[in-house]
């Protein structure tokens, strides 16, 4: 069994660690030291709720426990989701010291983290994410938020976590579909800042596809460490944290134009990866191992049919867009990214109608 990792995610007084290891729950990391008050609020969903609610209370020992289950779904990110959290904590008499725990995947996590950054002005949170893409990226950042029926994640607060911790054995629960979704945002740290990274994720694919767990804890430990130093140098995306939004904005429009949940967020932004990597005009080889890479991962590498005006639409909902203008993560080489607005309208034009094909 691969030792438990520690990653600290340096922010200051805001610092926090991410713990990484097997058999964490059941008491397996005593999240009680990350709690100041005595009551706790967990939020789940109906599908994780009954898989790991009743398993995580023993790492919260001597607090008092309130549970609440969501629907399960990115249809159901929504402030309506939202308000049912706050409705709970009203309900239960929850002060300023209480502490509330996200257990479940990326959309449990930033709705939950989101109702932590509003409530009373700002409560404590913990990040237990069960998914690979909450593992290796939603969970890590303080990015929080619902979704606005016109784009993704519009509404929302920076608001950092106590602590993450990771159990990779709830991956043995997680579909296959949402496996390889969650491996897109894997193979997006390899492209964006580490060839190394991209090489090894070559090399080790399959065992990451058959749950290997040391190939699995190294590929999180990887991810989450690439992005504790993005965010500690950026925390509030004023400049190089945007890269971590590579292929997010034909991702988001996918997502969007298709309507939410139709294609899993990872499914999206591989595809929106692949369109970014033809829009930067990086060299042919590196575009073909990058789409070789996700298609050995199972994922699409072609986005859906959606007309141009939609494209255009939902891509200027993108949170990048500064004085009305698009911006885009392109890559200058496999490993290298930046953020533009400056780019070949025409060949964007281009890439938007490949899709169409």
């Amino acid at each position: 069994m691969a030792a438990q990792q520690t990653i600290t995610v340096d922010l200051g007084e805001r610092s926090y660690p991410i713990v990484i290891g097997r058999g964490l729950l059941d008491g397996g990391f005593d999240l009680a030291n990350f709690i100041d008050g005595t009551d706790c609020l967990v939020v789940s969903n109906e599908t994780v709720a009954p898989l790991y609610r009743e398993r995580i209370l023993p790492n919260l020992s001597g607090t008092a426990v309130t549970t609440i289950e969501l629907p399960d779904g990115e249809s159901h990110k929504s402030l309506a989701t939202m308000q049912k959290i706050l409705d709970r904590l009203v309900e239960s008499g929850a002060n300023r010291d209480v502490t509330i725990v996200a257990l479940g995947g990326g959309v449990v996590g930033d709705i939950t983290g989101f109702a932590a950054a509003c409530y009373m002005r700002g409560v404590a949170f913990i990040q237990i994410p069960t998914t690979l893409l909450a593992q290796v990226d939603s969970s890590v950042g303080g990015k929080t938020g619902v979704n606005h029926p016109q784009g993704k994640n519009l509404i929302g607060a920076f608001h950092q976590p106590r602590v993450v911790m990771i159990d990779t054995d709830t991956l043995n629960t997680l579909p296959d579909r949402e496996l390889k979704a969650g491996l897109a945002e894997v193979i997006k740290y390899g492209a964006i800042c580490d060839t190394g990274f991209f090489a090894w994720l070559e090399q080790n694919l399959q065992a990451l596809l058959a749950r290997e767990p040391a190939a699995l804890q190294y590929a999180i430990q990887r991810s989450c460490e690439l992005k504790a130093e993005v965010v500690a140098g950026d925390e509030r995306e004023a400049g190089r944290r945007a890269i971590l939004n590579f292929g997010h904005t034909f991702g988001h429009a996918i997502e969007h134009c298709q309507g939410y949940g139709e294609w899993l967020h990872g499914e999206a932004v591989a595809a929106g990866m692949v369109m970014a990597a033809e829009l930067s005009g990086i060299d042919g080889d590196e575009q073909r191992r990058l789409s070789a890479l996700l298609q050995k991962a199972g994922l699409p590498t072609a986005a859906p049919a959606i007309d141009a005006c939609n494209w255009y639409e939902a891509m200027g909902l993108d949170k990048k867009v500064q004085k009305k203008q698009l911006r885009f993560v392109l890559l200058r080489t496999l490993g290298e990214a930046f953020v533009t607005s400056s780019f070949d309208a025409d060949k964007l034009q281009s890439v938007i109608d490949a899709s169409n094909r």
